[in-house]
């Protein structure tokens, strides 16, 4: 085994959605906490990043996804997909990193194949229940895989044998929610209810929410207090909706304060993107989710099997999220505080708030301190 420069760098291979970039933010910050060298490879987008992304080293190679629609977008992203591989290969040899840690999404497909190839210690890490497309091109031909749900499907049969069960990194604001407690709301007390969503989301529940709002009891509906995530073009028509109904909301296109809005949250309801779930259960927040249909493999439904067996939240499909049928779940939550204490117990119990702790172990393991990575790592062909 090759000793390598104790200096040399890890190399964070990232980019595209937030659900690919919080994980490597949260593992960045912990990492660099812990003294390590890191650098940043990514396409692009890579440089509107903040927090610790944004402090690093870091580089843009070409992207592209061979899944385009049609020949045409096919050929120009396998295009831009070989180029990119030239170029990350050309840059890793230069920075000679102890080791390559993808986080999924099609910007990491580039730096990871080259590494795969100059058999570079090399692991990835998936965020969702089932392995997404970029990375189920990189998992033949990574060392390690790490796993932020203990049941992830479309993992190769031969390849299980490299899972590492991790979670998924949250933001520090977020994980510093697990040490606190939930608490319920009185019988007469306000009713804080949360309603956060990406773009589609906040599309369906601007649509869905206020009707829905309207046929709770008014003994419930007089007590909420919302807050809601909307797009620029339904802002006006939710607030004044509520307005209407002379019901207490805030709504925006974006809040700054999303973890302490959470803490406040007695009932949250949302989209299943891996984040979300993971966030909701580190904090141990009651939810009614709607996974998103249309989702790649229906993986934000797969998102959710953990939180629903454990009772800590309702899942609706989109088919089944009509006004009436939302409503009376919203009713049987927000009317029973015992029931709303029960789901938040059941949801921090699948929590995993020292994921980035994990995280960071296992590329430690993979590349110690010292630049000599353990004998017993198995090399795979690339």
């Amino acid at each position: 085994m090759t000793v390598r420069n104790p200096r040399a760098p890890i190399v964070l291979a990232a980019g595209g959605t937030g659900g690919h970039v919080f994980p490597a933010q949260a593992v960045a910050e912990e990492l660099q906490a812990r003294g390590r060298r890191l650098v940043l490879i990514t396409d692009k987008r890579g440089g509107g990043y903040s927090g610790a992304l944004a402090d690093l080293e870091s580089h843009h190679v070409s992207a592209g996804t061979p899944f385009g629609r049609g020949p045409f977008l096919r050929s120009i992203g396998v295009a831009k997909l070989l180029f990119g591989v030239h170029e990350a290969a050309r840059l890793l040899r230069r920075l000679e990193p102890t080791a390559v840690i993808g986080f999924g999404g099609y910007p990491s497909v580039p730096t990871m194949i080259a590494a795969s190839r100059a058999r570079m210690t090399t692991a990835i890490h998936e965020q969702n229940a089932i392995l997404g497309r970029a990375n189920r091109l990189l998992a033949p031909r990574v060392l390690r895989i790490a796993t932020s749900f203990e049941l992830t499907g479309a993992i190769r049969e031969s390849d299980r044998v490299k899972i590492t069960l991790t979670g998924n990194p949250v933001r520090p604001a977020i994980a510093a929610l697990a040490s606190g407690t939930y608490s319920a709301p009185s019988h007469d007390g306000p009713l804080n209810l949360l309603i956060i969503g990406g773009s589609q989301g906040a599309q369906l529940f601007a649509e869905l929410l206020p009707t829905t709002i309207a046929l709770l009891p008014s003994q419930i509906r007089t007590r909420l207090s919302i807050t809601q995530h909307c797009r620029l073009e339904d802002l006006d028509r939710v607030r004044e909706s509520y307005a209407a109904d002379g019901i207490k909301a805030t709504c925006s296109t974006f809040f700054e304060d999303i973890p302490m809005r959470l803490q406040r949250a007695h009932l949250v309801i949302g989209r299943a993107g891996a984040s979300t779930v993971s966030e909701l259960a580190v904090s141990g927040r009651p939810a009614i989710l709607i996974p998103f249909a249309h989702a790649t493999d229906n993986h934000q439904m797969a998102n959710t099997s953990a939180l629903k067996a454990a009772g800590g939240a309702i899942i609706l499909s989109e088919p089944e999220a009509k006004p009436a049928r939302l409503a009376e779940c919203l009713n049987a939550s927000l009317a029973s505080p015992d029931a709303l204490t029960k789901a938040a117990v059941a949801a921090r119990s699948v929590g995993h708030p020292k994921a980035h702790n994990a995280l960071a172990d296992l590329i430690e393991v993979l590349a110690p301190a010292d630049g000599n990575p353990p004998d017993t790592l198995e090399r795979q062909a690339a």
